[in-house]
């Protein structure tokens, strides 16, 4: 029986941009500790011609679990301008909060 991993890469094959697939890579990723995976795929969500503002701040969240610390910032930082652009307040909120919580950590 295939991991839900699996397949989400077979469903990947006929659609690789799909989004929410893609998110769900990374998640997956994730829970398997593929760290390095996760942050790849979530940086290409990022990077979307219209990013995926989910992946700025689950993203961040992995970036700080990596010890990654400016780059949890820069992307909090990112995310909240694209949320707030799109009037998504819930989301733009979250990651102010987990930008607050970073502080000077790493510093």
């Amino acid at each position: 029986m295939p991991t839900r991993r699996e397949r989400i890469e077979a469903l990947l094959v006929d659609e690789p941009q799909d989004q929410f697939l893609r998110y769900g890579l990374a998640i997956e990723f994730e829970n398997e500790s593929r760290f390095e995976d996760s942050a790849v795929v979530f940086r290409s969500l990022m990077n979307d011609p219209v990013p995926h503002v989910p992946s700025f701040l689950r993203g961040a969240q992995l970036f700080v679990r990596m010890d990654e610390i400016e780059e949890a910032r820069a992307a909090l930082r990112t995310g909240i301008e694209i949320a707030r652009s799109r009037g998504e307040m819930h989301p733009a909120g979250e990651m102010a909060e987990l930008l607050m919580t970073l502080g000077s950590l790493g510093e």
